[in-house]
């Protein structure tokens, strides 16, 4: 008989761990009970054990979730083949982006999912999404895991986690990856892009985890009528490392030149500044454009076609790794990941 592939449920929150008890009231739902409540999983072929952390609000997520998220992957990495993450929806780009830079020579899949309805409500969404990640995180062939990378599973789409992002607060098909296509297609089969999917440069080799993150950053958004004094307030916060500037379009910004000013004096006392696009798709294109090529010229660093949210975990991760402006510029310009598209 075929051996049973062996999968880590971890639940951290959110709403796929909820459902109705006998009065309406929502509690939390016990996924040691997965079998029981949805027994076409026997099909699968899969030992699936759980832990469950404290449940916590995702909006109340810290690097410190992070952190422990690592931490348990870690030290269960040898016993298991695969991993799932329940994750509340509102920063799951966020916790597997991070994820995916902390995680060194990954070669086992982890499988980021939600719901937008609880569990325990009939027309739940958390259904066929915890099943379906289970099977992608189960899925080998020979004798290789299938998606070998940090992934996020949402209504039938199987995306590269650093490159998702949350795109609706109700509808079923939250998330998307703006620029990058999708690693798998979920319908009466599962269609992968195997393309698309990273592999580890080494099979076998070690899982290397890093284990720190600086938080001294800040995400500024420009807008027509940004203040001077405003911005200079921003950029003169003590202990600032960091910044993620989200511009306009392909990466332009006000020329002014006390604008232009404050961000060098910023760049010159060491704080690092990347450039996002706010547009939901397309890259940072500094040199188009002599509004993005003042940044260009100060030294701002282009984030390519990165979601704010691998922009910012990535760089909280890069400062946390090197205390060299020139290696935090180098690390930020790698594509580390699969997080930016060359």
């Amino acid at each position: 008989m075929e051996k049973k592939t062996r999968i880590l449920v971890i639940y951290t929150g959110g709403t796929i761990g909820m459902q109705r008890d006998n009065n309406g009231t929502l509690v939390p739902f016990d996924f040691n009970t997965i079998e029981q409540e949805f027994p076409s999983v026997r099909h699968l072929n899969v030992d699936i054990s759980v832990h469950k952390m404290s449940p916590i609000d995702s909006s109340n997520v810290t690097p410190a979730l992070w952190l422990e998220l690592s931490r348990i992957i870690a030290e269960s990495y040898d016993n298991f083949d695969g991993f799932v993450v329940l994750h509340g929806t509102d920063t799951m780009s966020y916790t597997a982006s991070a994820l995916s830079f902390m995680l060194e020579n990954l070669t086992k899949p982890i499988v980021f999912t939600g719901s937008q309805i609880p569990m325990g409500i009939l027309r739940t969404d958390g259904r066929e999404n915890l099943i379906t990640a289970i099977e992608i995180a189960a899925l080998r062939r020979f004798g290789r895991a299938v998606v070998p990378e940090v992934s996020l599973y949402f209504q039938n789409k199987l995306f590269r986690a650093n490159r998702t992002t949350k795109l609706s607060a109700d509808a079923l098909n939250a998330f998307d990856s703006p620029n990058y296509p999708p690693l798998a297609e979920v319908g009466v089969n599962i269609v992968f892009k195997e393309n698309y999917i990273r592999q580890p440069r080494v099979w076998g080799g070690n899982l290397s985890i890093s284990n720190s993150f600086v938080t001294d950053v800040v995400v500024l958004k420009l807008f027509p009528g940004i203040a001077e004094q405003t911005l200079r307030s921003m950029l003169s916060v003590e202990g600032l490392r960091g910044v993620v500037l989200e511009s306009f379009g392909t990466g332009n910004a006000p020329t002014a030149e006390w604008f232009i000013d404050i961000l060098r004096d910023a760049i010159n006392r060491g704080i690092t500044i990347l450039n996002v696009t706010q547009c939901v798709r397309g890259r940072v294109a500094m040199e188009l454009y002599e509004t993005g090529l003042r940044l260009q010229d100060i030294g701002v660093i282009t984030a390519r076609d990165m979601t704010s949210e691998a922009a910012v975990t990535k760089l909280m991760w890069v400062l946390a790794n090197t205390t060299s402006k020139e290696e935090v510029a180098e690390l930020m310009l790698q594509n580390l990941r699969g997080e930016f598209t060359e």
